[in-house]
């Protein structure tokens, strides 16, 4: 692997082009078992982007997106970095206050979304005069029968506008009647999406993430991992597409090797297994809540999933238990890496034919200068093997965040990106993700890292998902409690579960207290909130409550 590599001095929809070249008739998009090719898909991009150039759309304006994964959302992205324009994805299981906070912060005046979200996006985008909803349908790219069927299962009241706060509407497939937008000159240095922070770390940001940024990523990765077939590969594309790590992984590095993206709106167990057996699936881009929910499905051994040659984890730290667990049940291989927003946001991984170790983020990538520094004020290296905050310098780092020059002063410092996530680097320049600076729990002077009290307790054989947080504790400063959801069917009391924790951990680092629940919160991507989890733990002690 080089250190260094070559970017094209190319607009990130140039990997689309060059794809749509070399491989003009292979399926690039499935969508509920409709297939679209490179050449369609090319053809709508031009189209889609005259469209929003007609309705107004110039270099440098902010278009907001609020889709889940279908092909609106992959034409939608690439016709705005076609435009010049900045793409500002949404989740769109926001709520409207969420929804409206984003849209007034980057001064969109376009959404584009479908017709299960045009209530909320109208009464949204209502709010101003001048604002146009383009409005998409489920229904668009269903095969014939379920284009058929899809009325009778449609949601009842999806698409009703609340006409009192009702704003201009355009449909999505009348914005492809024109003919190829204008040519327009796009920088490097130019932004392409906006790409709001998830929120967990408290006031939502936006990352300004320039084309030059992601085309560094996307070549990146492509080069990282080399076994990567041009024009072979399928890749399962159930990560959401309003996540960075979604756009990064499942379209952009897709598109850029003339992959097949098979579009998953929802992560069931059920439609995934479905997918990776009936299209082949080769390349697998997924989260440690997928793999466990994987791992836990009752009829996994069942399925056939021998075509999947690859997985990538990321999002959150990958507990050993269930690599080995899934890697067991399925034969595939999994590559943990690393990554966050503000770094477009790959910049770890596992190499793919050299050791792996488990546990790790493995190695940067290439041009990726990594450094650890003490947690005091930043500025001392730490030496091999002791925990530090993980600073990243790299040209997939981000330009800054969205109009908010004090938290860009604050996370940028001399072209480092300060992550905020504890780190440590062993003696062969492997890393590994201790914690989020934020959640480290300081108990009887010692400093308690939750993920590895997570995956202890992950060993467990009946339990399917846990976090630990810490609490304010007049004795030991902060006290340890756990939040544990057990396999279905299976139970045991806290006293067992805290014994089991004693054999395996210190002292210091056992919870003193255990919460059994249903589930535990979690974003879009499957990180665990622990800021919602340590609230609820804080409110039922200042109230007395049993927790």
């Amino acid at each position: 692997m080089p250190g260094s590599l070559a970017y094209p001095a190319a607009p990130i929809h140039h990997f689309l082009r060059e794809s749509a070249r070399s491989f003009p008739d292979r399926t690039a998009l499935i969508f509920e078992g409709s297939r679209i090719s490179y050449r369609s898909l090319d053809a709508q991009v031009d189209g889609c982007a005259a469209g929003l150039h007609r309705l107004g759309v110039r270099k440098g304006d902010r278009v907001a997106l609020l889709l889940p994964n279908c092909p609106h959302a992959v034409i939608s992205f690439y016709s705005i970095f076609r435009l010049g324009a900045i793409a500002v994805p949404i989740n769109p299981l926001y709520q409207e206050r969420e929804i409206a906070k984003q849209i007034d912060d980057a001064g969109a005046r376009i959404l584009i979304t479908l017709d299960l979200f045009s209530a909320s996006a109208q009464a949204v985008m209502g709010r101003s005069p001048g604002n146009i909803c383009v409005i998409g349908a489920v229904s668009d790219y269903l095969p014939a029968l379920k284009k058929m069927v899809y009325p009778l299962l449609r949601p009842k009241g999806a698409g009703a506008a609340r006409h009192e706060r009702s704003c201009e509407t355009v449909v999505f497939h009348d914005l492809m009647l024109q003919q190829a937008p204008p040519a327009t000159e796009i920088a490097p240095g130019d932004i392409a999406i906006l790409q709001y922070t998830g929120g967990t770390t408290g006031i939502s940001k936006g990352a300004e993430l320039t084309h030059g940024n992601i085309v560094s990523n996307t070549a990146q990765m492509a080069a990282w991992y080399y076994i990567i077939r041009r024009g072979e590969e399928v890749f399962l594309s159930v990560l959401p597409l309003f996540h960075t790590y979604g756009i990064a992984v499942c379209m952009n590095l897709s598109l850029a090797t003339a992959g097949t993206m098979v579009l998953i709106p929802r992560f069931a167990p059920r439609e995934v297994l479905k997918a990776i057996k009936e299209y082949g699936v080769t390349f697998f881009p997924g989260i440690p809540g997928i793999y466990a929910a994987l791992n836990n499905y009752r009829d996994i051994e069942k399925w056939d999933l021998s075509s999947v040659r690859y997985c990538v984890s990321g999002s959150a730290p990958l507990p050993v238990p269930v690599l080995k667990d899934f890697e067991r049940r399925t034969g595939g291989m999994i590559l943990e890496g690393y990554g966050l927003t503000e770094a477009s946001p790959v910049t770890h991984s596992n190499p793919v034919h050299r050791e792996r170790k488990a546990g790790s983020i493995g190695l940067p990538l290439a041009d990726t200068d990594c450094k650890i520094v003490d947690l005091i004020d930043g500025t001392r290296e730490v030496p091999v093997g002791e925990a530090g905050e993980l600073c990243i310098k790299g040209p997939q780092v981000m330009k800054g965040y969205w109009r908010n020059p004090e938290e860009t002063s604050r996370t940028l410092k001399d072209g480092w990106l300060y992550t905020g996530d504890i780190a440590r680097i062993d003696a062969d320049g492997y890393f590994y993700i201790m914690e989020r600076k934020k959640d480290m729990i300081i108990s009887e002077g010692f400093n308690v890292y939750p993920n590895e009290i997570d995956e202890v307790v992950l060993t467990h054989p009946d339990v399917a998902d846990a976090a630990a947080v810490g609490v304010p504790d007049s004795l030991r400063g902060e006290k340890v409690v756990l939040f544990v959801v057990f396999k279905e069917g299976k139970q045991m009391s806290q006293d067992e579960l805290l014994a089991y924790c004693r054999e395996r951990l210190a002292k210091y680092k056992v919870p003193k207290k255990v919460v059994f629940k249903n589930e535990l919160p979690k974003t879009a991507v499957g990180k665990v909130l622990r800021r919602t989890l340590r609230e609820e733990a804080i409110s039922a002690c200042d109230t007395g409550m049993p927790i």
